[in-house]
């Protein structure tokens, strides 16, 4: 394993990520998938005064909604922007949470510092996967719990990154994303420090007018999706949309006009190792 990770420069890697998540907003998207994490928080079921690290944070919803239960609250990503949105939403809703900017593969915080650790469709992109996981592990105290909201290989989220892969290939060596999302590969990179291991598959909704006002929003707002559209010949950019149109087609359950996309994903609840 280390001789494989030697080969990969995964530094560089996630100063080319990072940048690609910083394009357009991405808070604009991920206001859409709030009901994931409000799913999330509450299948781990966090108390009053526990402490609860949100990973890969983004603009903050899952940090928001284990606020509202009075946790003891920290995000951290590595987006500065993002970190910016989720500070004025903490601000709005006069609740006090710890956001920084930092990476999932490196957490400044000690060994067993949270009761419950979080990331709704974040961490599970973190080029250093293996690290990651070593690190969600390691802040968590032993006993507390971990929870995951992932894009599984099927369904929607394994059809829309594939739609931009065909396009735009992602960098050799690093394993998918979606990894994060399959039984097996949490247990490769979560097994050895839990106890039990716990997933099942949950669809959330998220509703926009139309395919095409989808398609607006992520070509101005979706970072993979905007740099996508830039990296590729003029000439293939129709060829492009289409492909990722007809990703949100398949999986839009409206009848009406309007589009309403399934989520469908693997939601998993770890608990962290007593030794």
């Amino acid at each position: 394993m280390q001789a494989e990770k030697t080969d990969i420069d995964y530094a560089s890697i996630t100063e080319r990520q990072q940048t690609v998540w910083a394009a357009g907003d991405f808070h604009e998207i991920a206001r859409q998938t709030m009901s994931m994490s409000e799913a999330l928080v509450a299948a781990v079921d966090p108390r009053a005064g526990q402490r609860v690290l949100d990973v890969a944070c983004g603009s903050g919803n899952a940090a928001l909604v284990a606020a509202r239960r009075y946790c003891e609250v920290t995000g951290i990503d590595y987006v500065p922007e993002l970190i910016e949105h989720a500070r004025i939403r903490a601000e709005a809703e006069a609740v006090s949470i710890d956001f920084r900017v930092g990476d999932a593969q490196v957490l400044p915080f000690p060994d067993g510092s949270f009761d419950v650790v979080l990331s709704a469709i974040g961490v599970m992109f973190a080029p250093d996967q293996e690290q990651a996981a070593s690190e969600l592990l390691r802040v968590c105290r032993p006993g507390g719990k971990i929870a995951l909201a992932s894009w599984m290989p099927e369904q929607f989220g394994g059809d829309f990154f594939g739609a931009h892969a065909r396009h735009v290939p992602p960098p050799p060596g690093v394993k998918p994303p979606v990894r994060w999302g399959t039984e097996t590969g949490l247990e490769e990179l979560l097994g050895g420090g839990t106890e039990q291991i716990r997933n099942r598959r949950y669809t959330t909704y998220a509703y926009y007018h139309s395919i095409e006002h989808i398609m607006e929003l992520f070509r101005r707002y979706f970072g993979p999706t905007v740099l996508a559209f830039e990296k590729v010949n003029p000439a293939d950019r129709q060829s492009l949309h289409d492909d990722i149109a007809a990703v949100f087609r398949r999986y839009n359950r409206a009848e009406d006009g309007t589009a309403v996309i399934a989520y469908e994903h693997l939601q998993t609840v770890a608990i962290r190792s007593a030794e």
